[in-house]
Parts: structure tokens; C-alpha cells; sequence
């Protein structure tokens, strides 16, 4: 049976001290929710902080066994560590900076060195129980240093990590002073989950930008791993608020609410206190709305819970002042002795309170300035299950926004946008209510916090058994002799090696890879053994290969087969025209004159514009522009567009690397092939081998290569052992 250890800042129990005694309380979280309900064939671990800071070491000891028996492990931290690391770096600093909060963002050195601290006391304690197969699953911005210390102590362990809070753009995530660290901590991890293809898309770019990661598709290479980054978003417990479970007899406020919803349209507001939310803004929103529609007033209420969070924060002291103050105002200016324009609570409700409020709200007005996700809407949605009779206004800075596309969209910033937004949702008719929510719970229903949990790990196990593929397909140090010792025993050897991404690793200038000594000496010494042929066969010019490499005796083949030199004479093949170069620069170009930083590089028979010294994002637009204008270009000239690694090039078509190996692989009986690339040019070259070839790709790409080499410095140590 595989394991699944799950590590979060908490475990889904709290400790409370109550008359000396220790009680346990069970977490309603929708995390606990979604991974207990993972099917049976996981056994489930957790391990987190319990909540209360426990010193004495016998009532530790107490709280071990306790949780133990429930899968559970503790974390003890001491109330400095909660203040520093928790109250301190995770909320004082990651929030607000993710949260693009910048002006609140603390830089302090104490709270990061606390922060590092506690991340390892978490991996010193998660690192005993992880068993070989287990899959771990490290959860949010409190803990984005442990997935790399885990990685360290177990190479070869599954690690999930998933962000439960915004990831911010480039610009905003690179203020940050440790931003490098918390990306390599974050790199540890096989599989990133965020909720929306926009945090996903910002930490990738911050990877390429700070630590020099490309991804391809969302996969990226690093070290000897293949990570796949990715958006996975959390859904709730549907059932649980569709058809919530009747309380015994209705609560004095549920009562209260009922009676309330006879009598007004509601316009319901309920968050955290936190300034990400919004508040502040949604109560000016609200006011506006009552003085440009008088005839609305006496017949709306917004109820509005606000639940207490960092009371002892100096940011939510101010945010709380700032609220009680708005609130007052606009029940002052508007209200009458029959009317309170808002109901304000500054408390949480229990949950048969929370959904009544639901059940009979008209309008839920959700308009956070910044969330990750924001789960309240989705629970508003799925509590009109029955009456299918409601309106959600939905910020579009809310997580929640990309899944709920018949809410009602706006900038949680206009005012004037909220305005017509709660006008539009209390004429809206029954019908259109019950369309759009009816489309919206579809979607709930299916994606909800179980689903949610299974693909990831679903997913997680399905990248962990590709894993798997790529050790086995990894030349290790059994493989490497076995394969050096059937070199030794041929006579008759044909070793084929590109260039660029193989013998020497990639640069901005194209000319700045000029062999050096360690490279020369190699290629010298694996063509000086008898009965070896050796040939570099290169997407390069011949002229430049010439010039690098043409002392050295070996044969060649240049732009991508197009020239080949045997025997000491350059050849081309027959029949091929350049003709077709002048419209194809032309076009070119224009493309340089809008990309400052790329360039041409003009072979004989080919053209390639070169984009790696420009952001990738903006390579990347440019080729879609001219994909299509290309393929018109050459579609009657048989011409061929080959997509390279920071280059577009095109050539004659019918000559390719493949077609070039095969000149040499007919010139005699060779009992030792071995061939290395590290593109999809390369492959041809693989698929022109027997299957008995030792084909060779340098990365983690797919490929038909029998084996994988990770590097150009791993190339180099590996061709070393056939010249000892």
C-alpha cells in the first residue's frame, strides 16, 4: 500500500488548554476535508503544528501518543518561533508581498532566519518517518523551504508541493530579498500545484528569470528531475452545503436571519479581516449604490460578518478602526429608525447560522481585492442547490473568477462597476438567477475538494512512475562500464555526436562556443583510436565547423546534413537551390527590426533567426506571428521550418541529420554505433540507427534515445572513459 504524507502548518486537530486539561477539537478545513477522503488504498500520515504551544515535555510525550494513533505527528514550536516565523515571516512578509501588498511587506533578516529555522525543524521531524515509496505532499506558503531539505535527505522520494495563496508577477515576486531561496526550496518538489493558470504562469516566469529554468509546457528540467508545474483548482465539499444537515431546532440568529430575509433583498459580505479582501472598498462601493438608487433604500440590507483575524497586528487594528468607522458612517447618513442599511458582525457564525444566511441571501457580494482562491463563493453557490434562486458578484481578482463565469464580473476597485453590478442582480429575473446558477453548480459538483485532491496525487503518481522511466533510461555507472567495455571489444566503431547542447552548452552569441582545450583533447583522442570513426554531424555552417574542428582530420556533416565532409573534402547534396533565401530574409528581418536582440545567421543553404538573448515569452509570440507566414512562404518552394532551441531556421526539406548518418552507417560493417543529441534534430539521426545503437539524449526530453545524459559536463565525463 502507498503512503501518503501529508505536511501543513497545522494538523487538521487544534490542542486548546481548557481547565489544565488538553482537548482536542477537529479542523472543518476543506484541506482535511479533500485528502480524508482519498481512497483506501493511501495510508495517510500528517504532520503539523497542533496549535498550542506546549512546553512541558511530559504533556508532549501525551500529545505523540494521542495523535499517533490517528496518523497524526506533531510539530512543537515555542511561541517565539509562532511570532517570528508564523505572525512574523509567513504573515508579516510572504502574505502581503504575494498579496501585491508590497507597502506592508516587512524585509526584516530575524523573521527570514526564523522562517528557515522552523522549515527545518519541520524536515527534521518529517525525514525519520518517510519510507521508500511514499508520496509527500508539503502545502503552502509557511513551508516553502522543505520540499529542497526533504529532496536532499531522499533524492529519489515524490514530493508534491501546493501554493494555497496567490504567486505574484515577476516584477512584484522580485523585490523580494530571498527570492532565489524560496524557489530552489519550492524546485524540490516533483509536482507545483497552484489554483489558476495566472499563478502558474508567474512562477515559471519567475523560475526562468531568477534561477534560469526553461519549461517546456509547464515541464521543467532541473538537476537530474523533471518538475511539472501546474494548476489544480481547490474545490469545496459540495454536499455539505447543498444539503447541510438540519439542526435540531434553529438558533435565536438563524431566526433572526429568516425573519431579516422576509422582510429586505440581503446583500451578503462575509471574509476574514484582511486587507486583501477588500472591505473597505465593497462598504463605499455599497454607499454609492444607495445614493445613486434612493428607491432601494429601506428594501436592501447588507449583512455584513467580518471574522476577527490578527487582532494584534497593527495593519488589521487600523483595517478594523477604518471598517467600524465606514460602517457607522454610512448607517448614519442613509439609515432611518426602520432601517439599518448594513448589519455588521464582527464574529464568525457556526455553520447552521452561515447556511441560513446562505439559503436566503439575494446577493452574494464577493470582492476581494487579491485571493487565491476564495472558497465563501463557491459555498454560496452550492447552498442554492434547491431554491436555485440567487445572484454572485464576484471580484475578478478572485481565484474563483476563472471556474464561475455566470457570476457577475467586477473590479472590486470601481466603484462604479459594483454599483451597476448590484442594480443588474436585483432586477435579474428568476429564470436567468437559476440558469447561471445551475450552470455554475454543474461544475462545482463535479470539481469539488475530493476531486481536487485525487488528481493531484493522481497526477503526482503518474509523474513519479515517469520518473521511474528516466532512472532506468539514465546511464549509470553499471551502464556506462557495460557500454565503454562493448566500445573495447569492437573493431569497427562509428561514434556520431552533434554539437551545440552535447560537446558544448548553449550561449547567447552562437560564435562564443568555440572548443576549448578539454574538447579538442577529447575529440582527438576518441578519433586517434584505430578501427573508430569519428563525426560530429551539426545544425552549424561548414564554414565555421571548418574552422573549429577542420585540423582535427574528422568527418563532418554541416547545416543539418546539407554539407558533408568525407574524407577531407566538403560535398553538398545535389540538387538543392537558394533561390527561395531572399523572400524568406526579407521576412526575417522585419523580425529583427522588431525584436532588438535577435538576429540571422545566413548559412548556404539555410536561414535561422536566433532569439536567445530576448525574453523567451516575447520569442515565442514573434514565432506564432510568422509560423503561419513562413509555411505560406515555402509551402511551393519544398522547403522545410525547423523550430530549434531559440531559433527558427529554414532549410531545403528531405535533408536532415538522419538522412547524412546514413552515409556513414553504409560505409562499412560497424559492430559498435553510438550516437549523441540533444534536440529533435537530433532524433532523426536516432531513428537512421539499428536498434542494437547505443543512441544517446542529452536532457529529459522524450525522445527515442535508448538512454538519457543530463548535461554537456556528463557528455564530456562519459566520452572521457572510452579514451582511459
Amino acid at each position: 500500500m502507498s503512503r501518503l504524507v501529508i505536511i501543513s502548518n497545522r494538523l487538521p486537530v487544534t490542542i486548546k488548554k481548557e481547565a489544565g486539561d488538553l482537548i482536542y477539537h477537529p479542523s472543518a478545513g476543506g484541506l482535511a476535508t479533500g485528502l480524508n477522503s482519498l481512497d483506501e488504498s493511501f495510508e495517510k500520515i500528517w504532520i503539523g503544528w497542533p496549535g498550542q504551544d506546549i512546553k512541558d515535555e511530559w504533556e508532549r510525550e501525551t500529545v505523540r501518543q494521542d495523535l499517533k494513533k490517528d496518523g497524526l505527528f506533531p510539530v512543537f514550536l515555542t511561541q517565539e518561533q509562532i511570532e517570528l516565523y508564523y505572525e512574523g515571516y509567513s504573515n508579516k512578509t510572504i502574505w502581503p508581498h504575494f498579496h501585491y501588498f508590497t507597502q506592508y511587506t516587512s524585509y526584516r533578516d530575524h523573521y527570514w532566519e526564523a522562517y528557515q529555522q522552523v522549515n527545518r525543524q519541520f524536515a527534521d521531524e518529517v525525514i525519520p518517518l518517510i519510507k521508500e515509496g511514499d508520496l509527500v505532499w508539503v502545502h503552502d506558503y509557511q513551508l516553502m523551504l522543505l520540499p529542497a531539505m526533504i529532496r536532499e535527505a531522499y533524492p529519489d522520494v515524490s514530493i508534491g508541493f501546493f501554493l494555497h495563496i496567490p504567486f505574484p508577477s515577476y516584477e512584484v515576486f522580485r523585490i523580494l530579498p530571498w527570492r532565489k531561496e524560496i524557489l530552489e526550496g519550492i524546485l524540490g518538489a516533483d509536482q507545483i500545484g497552484f489554483h489558476t493558470f495566472g499563478y502558474m504562469r508567474h512562477f515559471l516566469s519567475a523560475v526562468y528569470r531568477i534561477c534560469g529554468f526553461e519549461h517546456h509546457f509547464g515541464m521543467l528540467t532541473v538537476g537530474d528531475r523533471l518538475v511539472n508545474v501546474d494548476m489544480f483548482p481547490m474545490g469545496i465539499d459540495y454536499n455539505k452545503y447543498a444539503h447541510p444537515e438540519p439542526a435540531s431546532e434553529e438558533s435565536e440568529t438563524a431566526q433572526k436571519i429568516i425573519q431579516l430575509a422576509e422582510e429586505q433583498k440581503l446583500i451578503i459580505s462575509i471574509d476574514r479581516l484582511d486587507y486583501s479582501k477588500g472591505i473597505p472598498q465593497r462598504v463605499r462601493a455599497y454607499a454609492n449604490f444607495l445614493e445613486k438608487h434612493p428607491e432601494y433604500r429601506g428594501k436592501v440590507t447588507l449583512v455584513m460578518i467580518v471574522v476577527p483575524s490578527r487582532a494584534n497586528v497593527s495593519q488589521y487594528q487600523a483595517l478594523k478602526q477604518k471598517i467600524d468607522n465606514l460602517v457607522g458612517r454610512v448607517n448614519g447618513e442613509y439609515g432611518n429608525f426602520g432601517w439599518v442599511p448594513i448589519q455588521y458582525f464582527y464574529r464568525s457564525l457556526d455553520f447552521g447560522d452561515l447556511t441560513t444566511l446562505y439559503k436566503v441571501a439575494d446577493i452574494a457580494l464577493i470582492t476581494p481585492l487579491r485571493d487565491g482562491m476564495n472558497l465563501v463563493a463557491k459555498e454560496f453557490i452550492a447552498s442554492k442547490e434547491a431554491s436555485k434562486n440567487g445572484v454572485l458578484i464576484l471580484s475578478e481578482m478572485a481565484g474563483a473568477h476563472n471556474e464561475l463565469h455566470d457570476s457577475i464580473t467586477v473590479n472590486p476597485q470601481d466603484r462604479q462597476d459594483i454599483t451597476k453590478a448590484l442594480l443588474q442582480a436585483l432586477t435579474m429575473d428568476e429564470a436567468e438567477q437559476a440558469k447561471r446558477l445551475e450552470g455554475m453548480q454543474e461544475k462545482l459538483k463535479q470539481h469539488d475538494v475530493r476531486n481536487w485532491a485525487a488528481t493531484f496525487i493522481n497526477e503526482q503518481k503518474k509523474l513519479m512512475e515517469s520518473q521511474k522511466e528516466n532512472i532506468v533510461k539514465r546511464i549509470d555507472r553499471d551502464l556506462r562500464k557495460e557500454i565503454v567495455k562493448d566500445y573495447h571489444d569492437a573493431e569497427n566503431r562509428l561514434i556520431i555526436l552533434d554539437y551545440d547542447g552535447t560537446l558544448m552548452p548553449f550561449h547567447k552569441d552562437p560564435q562564443a562556443v568555440v572548443p576549448g582545450e578539454e574538447v579538442i583533447n577529447l575529440l582527438k583522442a576518441l578519433s586517434s583510436h584505430p578501427g573508430t570513426k569519428l563525426v560530429v554531424n551539426s545544425g552549424r555552417d561548414r564554414t565555421t565547423l571548418e574552422n573549429w574542428l577542420g585540423h582535427l582530420g574528422l568527418d563532418m556533416a554541416a547545416e543539418h546534413g546539407v554539407w558533408m565532409k568525407r574524407d577531407g573534402k566538403w560535398q553538398s547534396n545535389p540538387g538543392l537551390t537558394i533561390s527561395w533565401k531572399a523572400k524568406i530574409r526579407q521576412v526575417l528581418e522585419n523580425m529583427v527590426e522588431r525584436t532588438p536582440g535577435s538576429f540571422i545567421e545566413e548559412k548556404d543553404f539555410s536561414i535561422a533567426w536566433h532569439y536567445r538573448r530576448i525574453d523567451p515569452q516575447l520569442g515565442e509570440k514573434r514565432v506564432r506571428e510568422f509560423r503561419d507566414v513562413l509555411l505560406y512562404l515555402t509551402a511551393n518552394d519544398d522547403l522545410q521550418v525547423l523550430e530549434g532551441n531559440k531559433v527558427v531556421e529554414i532549410k531545403n526539406a528531405g535533408v536532415s541529420k538522419g538522412k547524412a548518418t546514413i552515409n556513414w552507417l553504409e560505409e562499412g560493417k560497424w559492430d559498435f554505433i553510438m550516437a549523441l543529441g540533444d534536440d529533435h534534430t537530433d532524433e532523426d539521426t536516432f531513428k537512421a540507427l539499428p536498434d542494437t545503437a547505443h543512441t544517446i539524449k542529452v536532457g529529459l526530453d522524450k525522445s527515442v534515445a535508448r538512454y538519457n545524459l543530463l548535461s554537456v559536463e556528463d557528455v564530456r565525463r562519459f566520452l572521457g572513459r572510452f579514451t582511459e
